[in-house]
């Protein structure tokens, strides 16, 4: 799709990719806590908007959910850990059922044990990187959103990548509780991956979605 298009059809998500990127440009500037977490949470809140927008039915509000969630959760987790991992936690469950209202019919043997690899691994790795029970806890959540998106209805190229996207960048903030030290990579990578993540999973659902309404 052209840029013209995009700003035509798409202006939602256009104008969530320039949020994204201003807060990554943004984020070590001297810019007052509140404005800066209002930018961080914007790029999110911009993806709900688009699924609530392009994404018809209950699913698409389902969507448009875990998106609503996961901008609380920017913008609270940088206040409080644990509100905005809370929040996060919401997003997961919502998640978790609308990819189970839309399972695939047949999945693989392949498929079946990359979701029981992601199920099991998430929280596992989480607890080794960060020694702490709640996010383990938090983790398992996490684990089961990724797991339900390897084995949903939409495209795993993009729903099922979104997904682990995810889990590689909770794992990069959890490093940063425990004894593994991967800087720099935390502070150049978490942001990327979350927002990439997010971004493929809204887009992937809204195109499966729009593929298969009724006419």
């Amino acid at each position: 799709m052209t840029r013209a298009a995009l700003i035509e059809h798409r202006p939602w998500l256009l104008a969530s990719l320039v949020a994204a990127i201003s807060y990554y440009v943004a984020r070590d500037m001297p810019i007052p806590g509140v404005q800066l977490a209002l930018l961080k949470g914007l790029g999110v809140a911009l993806l709900a908007v688009y699924c609530l927008v392009r994404a018809p039915g209950s699913d698409g509000r389902l969507i448009a959910a875990v998106m609503a969630f996961g901008a609380i959760g920017d913008i609270g987790i940088e206040f409080s850990f644990i509100a905005g991992g809370g929040a996060f936690f919401v997003a997961h469950l919502i998640a978790v059922a609308l990819y189970l209202r839309n399972r695939r019919p047949q999945p693989s043997g392949s498929q079946r044990l990359a979701a029981l690899a992601l199920l099991l691994a998430t929280p596992l790795v989480s607890w080794l990187l960060s020694r702490d029970l709640a996010v383990t806890l938090y983790a398992s959540g996490l684990g089961a959103m990724a797991a339900t998106a390897w084995l949903s209805r939409f495209g795993r190229y993009r729903v099922g990548t979104g997904a682990v996207l995810f889990v590689v960048s909770d794992w990069l903030i959890f490093s940063r509780m425990g004894a593994f030290d991967l800087a720099p990579l935390p502070d150049l990578l978490i942001w990327p991956l979350y927002y990439f993540g997010q971004f493929l999973i809204a887009t992937g659902v809204v195109q499966t979605l729009r593929r298969h309404a009724p006419r």
